[in-house]
């Protein structure tokens, strides 16, 4: 019986840190989830109060500048012409 102590406690033990990450792991998904819930449902109350979806954020705005500056800079290089 004294052969089977060890075996049994790291099984044991073993099991408990299964179970505890698994835990923390689901608690982890269902934050996420509601996370996302209320993005999606912030997002409708924004369209509902008024907002306009087609409208781009700021920041949304300040990314397609930057994109277009980019690509007019590229497009300069390729026609060869020293900025």
């Amino acid at each position: 019986m004294a052969f089977l102590t060890p075996d049994l406690t790291a099984a044991a033990v073993a099991l408990s840190a299964l179970t505890i990450v698994s835990l923390v792991a689901l608690r982890g998904w269902r934050d996420w989830i509601q996370l996302k819930r209320d993005e999606l449902a912030a997002g409708q109350a924004a369209v509902a109060a008024g907002h306009d979806a087609h409208v781009p954020h700021a920041g949304s705005r300040i990314e397609i500048a930057d994109l277009k500056e980019r690509l007019r800079k590229l497009e300069a290089i390729a026609a060869g012409v020293d900025l």
